[in-house]
């Protein structure tokens, strides 16, 4: 007989993989100009936002070095953000749903909105940690 059964193991978590459904780019700005339709964003791929988080420095890995930005970004549930270990293993995901917390360290995003300033060398300002989204508290 065979059985699914949930194991609870503790797990270092290294990046955060985000894909945004951004529905105004022309919200932020990219070196001070409004990114009409984010064509100046660094970590766009076709349609979707897809930056590539370090969760412990809040840095973006895939960023393009010298570019800032103010991001503000309608997303609502139309983003999939993905928690992984160091050899790439999804440890915890949300799909197709709201934005986490942590997507938005400048201020309250309320789940709909990544709200975020980055500057040249791709650093998440104010970045902290947080679990709020991928994690039930029941």
């Amino acid at each position: 007989m065979k059985a699914i059964v949930k194991i609870e193991k503790e797990v270092e978590l290294k990046t955060l993989v985000v894909k945004a459904g951004v529905r105004y780019y022309e919200d932020g700005t990219v070196n001070g100009i409004e990114d009409i339709d984010g064509d100046l964003i660094p970590c766009k791929h076709g349609e979707l936002w897809c930056p590539i988080i370090d969760i412990d420095s809040g840095v973006i890995s895939n960023w393009k070095q010298g570019v800032k930005a103010e991001v503000h970004y309608k997303v609502c549930d139309a983003g999939s953000y993905y928690l992984q270990d160091a050899e790439g293993n999804t440890m915890l995901s949300i799909e197709q749903d709201y934005v986490p917390k942590m997507m938005c360290p400048k201020e309250n995003g309320y789940g709909d909105y990544i709200i975020m300033d980055i500057d040249e060398n791709g650093q998440i300002a104010n970045w902290k940690i947080t679990l709020d989204g991928f994690i039930d508290e029941d």
